[in-house]
Parts: C-alpha cells; structure tokens; sequence
C-alpha cells in the first residue's frame, strides 16, 4: 500500500526522548455467505441465513440502534423476533421508521437460523451494507493533520471478540483512527460489530499491508509510536501520553512481532501486582488509552490555569 503523504521533520530526536533505551527493546473468522434473496429459503449448502452480495449481519439491540443513530451505512432489513422483550426494542422500531427502513417481525425460532446457535442476538437482527473500511492514506494524512492525534495499532489480534473489545475501548476514548494488518488478524465481523456495541459505526478503522511501513509513516508525521511488552522496562504512566501518539498493542497469545517491537520509539509495560502475568488486550488497550485521557485533560487543565493566572 501506498501512502501518499509529505515528510515532516520529527519534532526533536527520538533519542533524545527515549534515550538509548530502545536497543533493550529486543524480545478470523471469515465472514459467512448467505443465501441470495431475504425470503429464508436454503441455499446449496442448506444454510438458510440471509445475505446479498453487499450485505452483512449485526445483531443485538447496542449494535443495530447505534447503526441506526450513526446512519453511517444503509440498513436494508431489521428482523425482530416475536415477544421480544428488551427494552430498546422499541427504540429500534421508531427509528427503523423515522428512516424508512423496513422491518419484520418472525418467531424466534425463525430468527435464530440467521446467527450463530450461541449468538446473544436479543431479538434482532439486521442486514446492513457492507461495513467500510477507511482509506488508510486518507486516515493518515486526517490524523497528521490533527494535534495531539491520538492512534491505535493492533499488531495481529485474531480473537474478533477482543478486537470488538478493543474498538469499543478506543471509541469511548475518542481514538482518531485504529489501523489493523490485512492478515492473520480478525476482521469486521458480526461478532466484533455484536463486542464493540456500536463503536465500529463511529471509530475509523483502516487495513494495511505493512505495519512496519505505517510506523514509519506515522513517524514521519511527528507521531510518537509507543508498543507494549510485558518486558518492557517503562511504566506505560511514565510515557508523555499528552503529545501526538500511537498505542500498538500485540496478539493475545505472542505479543509484537520482533521488527514492529525493535521499530517503536519506546516500549511500556503495565506493571502487574498478582499472580497472572498479564491483562487481556482489550483490558490493557482500556488502561493504557484512558491514561492517555486522563494526562492530556491534566495538560489541558493546567494549560486554562496558566491562562487565567496571565
């Protein structure tokens, strides 16, 4: 992949930020086919889920309202199951109607064929528009041009349930953009769509071919790209989390991969206290993002104290 940006020169040295620690630093679920048409009927395979070519499925009440509210895709059909009792339900109906989208209501039975037999579904489902990546040059250049941008790389996270976790983590800290690799590593799936409660409608995610090459980039764009290692030796609370940064967070089980770790600035840990070596993913994306959030608003405090002292 290309990446059509101009060079900036990095603000400073990275030696001089991060010293000479760095050189210590060594160390899918596919989405399913349904049948062609929305009557129900089985397909060759006798699978009697749903599908055109441009849609896919979400499910669960969070999901389908936030696609619903974010109208950042076309909903082509809500199935909601008969009986269904959740709250939101209701909330689903009035703005499948204020927007015109069509509805149905079936047996659960009926709605259960189109999920997974242990799918939370809640009692309804929906086809929307294939999900769209963004483009990934596009994001760059948008993040470059923010300040203080604050970015999400995940370095081959396969489980679709963590990486829901995840996107979920980075919208509700306001992440200006989350980059993924193009394999071995999930994809928007139902099931992330399902974790994410809807954050997939307002967080942009982009695929690229090459980590290795978009941490360059985001180097070059004055970007600080910090990884995390359990073998790290920087507390993540140590790292200046209130300048322009990249989070990149490693598969579940391995961690980064060698060149990605050896190519970020710096690498943090989060110390632990118990006896379990380390968090989840999509646990540690939650502290490491919020404590970004939390130094910035400090800066930024600080920032308003000095303005009303002059």
């Amino acid at each position: 992949m290309a990446y059509f940006m101009k060079k900036k020169s990095r603000v400073g040295s990275r030696e001089s930020r991060v010293g000479k620690s760095k050189d210590k630093f060594v160390r899918q679920s596919p989405n399913r086919n349904y049948s062609a048409e929305f009557s129900g009927q089985k397909s060759k395979q006798n699978d009697s889920r749903l599908s055109t070519p441009d849609s896919r499925l979400i499910y669960g009440t969070l999901p389908i309202l936030e696609a619903l509210r974010a109208n950042s895709r076309r909903i082509e059909k809500i199935l909601i199951a008969d009986g269904a009792r959740e709250h939101r339900i209701a909330e689903i109906i009035d703005l499948a109607k204020q927007n015109h989208v069509p509805f149905q209501k079936l047996s659960r039975e009926s709605l259960a064929k189109f999920v997974e037999p242990d799918a939370n579904h809640q009692g309804v489902v929906a086809f929307t528009a294939s999900a769209d990546y963004a483009d990934a040059d596009e994001l760059l250049e948008e993040i470059a041009a923010k300040e203080n941008s604050l970015v999400l790389v995940l370095d081959g996270i396969e489980d679709p349930r963590n990486l829901g976790a995840i996107l979920r983590a980075a919208e509700c800290a306001g992440v200006d953009g989350t980059f993924i690799p193009e394999h071995r590593a999930a994809s928007l799936t139902e099931t992330v769509v399902k974790t994410s409660a809807g954050a997939t409608e307002y967080t942009p995610i982009a695929k690229v071919k090459n980590l290795n090459r978009l941490i360059e980039e985001l180097k070059r764009n004055n970007i600080w790209v910090v990884g995390t290692s359990g073998e790290a030796e920087m507390n993540y609370a140590d790292w200046d989390w209130s300048q322009s940064c990249a989070l990149v967070l490693g598969s579940e089980g391995k961690g980064l991969h060698r060149l990605v770790a050896e190519n970020c600035d710096a690498l943090v840990k989060i110390p632990m206290q118990g006896k379990i070596e380390s968090l989840n993913v999509s646990v540690a994306a939650g502290v490491i993002l919020f404590e970004a959030i939390r130094q910035r608003a400090e800066r930024e405090k600080g920032r308003k104290g000095e303005k009303g002292n002059s």
